[in-house]
């Protein structure tokens, strides 16, 4: 019998202290088929840490995004963390702008702390 193999890194999804997770309540809010390519994007990096450009991107502070294009001709941002030995997914936003809002980079710094304390 073949041996069953395992990602290299474990991904997690942020969770608050109520329960709620907003990334997959987010991804849940998309397209099937824009959820499909995230999640085959996602588990690239899971299976390829470290992987860098074009895929994944450093931003600040320990930040990583994981970009997609969408089948719905949008890009998409998964912002990460690496703690703990996993990768932990702390926000999920569509990209309009060129670069990335502070707003959405100050929701990831504050997920990041909460996980990381």
């Amino acid at each position: 019998m073949a041996r069953q193999q395992t990602p290299e890194i474990p991904v997690r999804v942020y969770r608050t202290a109520t329960g709620r997770e907003p990334v997959l309540e987010w991804l849940r809010s998309l397209d099937k088929e824009d959820r499909r390519t995230i999640g085959l994007d996602l588990m690239r990096v899971q299976w390829g840490w470290p992987i860098g450009m074009p895929l994944v991107g450093s931003l600040k502070e320990g930040l990583w995004e994981v970009r997609s294009t969408l089948p719905s001709q949008r890009i998409a941002r998964l912002v990460l963390c690496f703690h703990a030995g996993m990768l932990i997914v702390l926000h999920g936003f569509i990209k309009k702008t060129q670069k990335t809002p502070e707003e959405d980079l100050t929701i990831a710094k504050r997920r990041m702390k909460e996980v990381t304390r």
